[in-house]
Order: structure tokens, then sequence, then C-alpha cells
């Protein structure tokens, strides 16, 4: 398998029906390639409650909060293989506390700020899933021919309940997972676009998606976050391809360390 450095795209478009009634995109997110550290990929994704009031700022403070602590263990020459649950859930409450202090600014009961959080961070040689609540987080690894997944998206009884890191209860039941074993790229992606990436019967993942995705990120012409192609990958999603069939706000981050032959370097973001 030949590589190259990490390639990557990252948006939040807001939802067919958030549009129709002024709603803000809900959903944020943050991506982060540390060249000097491995190097290591860092992808987090938040979905903000669409009931609470608040909730575009509370996934915004829970991934610049996780973000932020897994750079400084990072930084701090702490290793990937090293990371443990009981580790993962301090980060985890940290970012919680960071969602708790902007609702105290705002004066405001923390519900109003509820959101989900999912994070992938890879580097040469193992992955870090974790995960509270849905959306899901999927990967290409040594050794596998089709796409998996890193774990379920946490639905409560119902399809459209799930889980917040708000919650306390929920904080204690999030889903770790470190898998020693190169990853050549991974997903990362809010509910916005579950119901078209996942099969919910076999619980596995639509490879045809990620199939069409990839091969434009694996052949962005300079390593690192690609902002023109995160750009038509926003208006790919915001197109009536993906709203016809979804109309919730979707976060999207694909990084790739795959390399394409010159032959199939031209493939479009749309698959």
């Amino acid at each position: 398998m030949e590589l190259q450095a990490w390639r990557a795209v990252a948006t939040s478009v807001t939802g067919a029906s958030h549009g129709k009634t002024g709603a803000p995109c809900q959903d944020s997110y943050r991506l982060e390639i540390l060249t000097d550290l491995g190097p290591v990929v860092i992808l987090i994704a938040s979905d903000g409650a669409g009931s609470a009031s608040r909730s575009e700022e509370g996934s915004a403070r829970a991934c610049q909060e996780l973000a932020d602590n897994i750079r400084l263990f990072l930084e701090k020459r702490g290793a990937l293989k090293d990371v443990t649950r009981e580790l993962a859930s301090i980060w985890i409450e940290s970012a919680a506390e960071a969602v708790q202090r902007a609702a105290n600014e705002e004066g405001l009961a923390l519900r109003e700020f509820a959101c989900t959080l999912l994070a992938a961070v890879v580097s040469d040689e193992h992955a870090l899933f974790v995960q509270i609540g849905d959306g899901a987080i999927v990967f290409l690894a040594s050794g596998e021919d089709d796409w998996c997944i890193a774990s379920w998206p946490q639905h409560g009884e119902y399809l459209n309940t799930t889980r917040f890191l708000t919650e306390p209860a929920s904080r204690e039941a999030f889903e770790f997972t470190l898998a020693a074993l190169p990853v050549y790229e991974v997903a990362v992606f809010t509910d916005g676009i579950e119901g078209l990436v996942l099969h919910y019967a076999t619980q596995t993942v639509h490879s045809p998606f990620f199939d069409g995705m990839f091969p434009a990120v694996r052949a962005s012409e300079t390593p690192g976050f690609n902002e023109a192609l995160s750009q038509q990958l926003a208006s790919y999603l915001s197109s009536p391809a993906i709203t016809e069939r979804a109309d919730d706000d979707i976060t999207l981050l694909m990084a790739s360390r795959m390399k394409v032959p010159p032959s199939k370097a031209l493939v479009p973001i749309v698959p």
C-alpha cells in the first residue's frame, strides 16, 4: 500500500428543515493535522440538539475543548497507544464543563446547549474513536477490504432520539475504542446523513457512498486541509441529491493518506 501525507476536507451545512425556519446550523467540527507529532490527524464533530436554543454554541465549545485536550496530551509527548478509557473520560468531562461555562455565562439551563460528540484520532499505528450520541465514525484499515464502523450510533428507544454530552449518564456510557492497526482513511459525520450511509438492518456501512467521495480527497494536490474541495463538498451536501433525502444539519469530515494512481486522480467530489 503506497501512502502519502494526510489530505482532509470538512464542512457543516444547514439542513433544509432549518432553512425553512431560519434556524442556524447547530453542528460544529474541528479538524487538525499535527505534522510534527507522527503525524496525527484529529477529526471531531458535534450535533447540537434541535430542541435546544443555544446548541450551536454548545457544539462549538465541546469540539474546541476536546480538540485542545487531545492536542495538549500529544504535545506533551503522550502516545496515542497509551490513551485509556479513564483518560478519555477526563477529556469528555472537560468538554462538558466547557459547555456548562457557556450556559453559566448566558444564565441559561445546561439543556439549552445540548449536543452530541464524536472524535477520531489516528496516528501511523493506532486509532482512537470516542462517541456520545448519534452520527458515526467509519474507516478503512490495514487488512480490511471494506469500510468499518467504529461504533453504532447511540440512539434512544426511538430512531430520532439520542444521548447528549450534557447528560451525566451519557458521559458514563460513551463509546471508546483504541485499535492497534494502521488506518488509511477515516470519516466522521453527524446524523444528518446516517440514513444515506448506514444500513440499519445489518448495522453496516453503505460503502458506495464513501467509495465515491474519497478519491477526490486522495487526489488533493497538497497535504493538509483542502478548503476549495471542502467548499465543493458543502455544495454537494446542500444539493437536491442530498436534501431530498435528508433535511437535518450535516457535518462530514474525511481524511485520507492513501495515494491514487494518476489515471484516477480526476475523480469529482460528487459520487
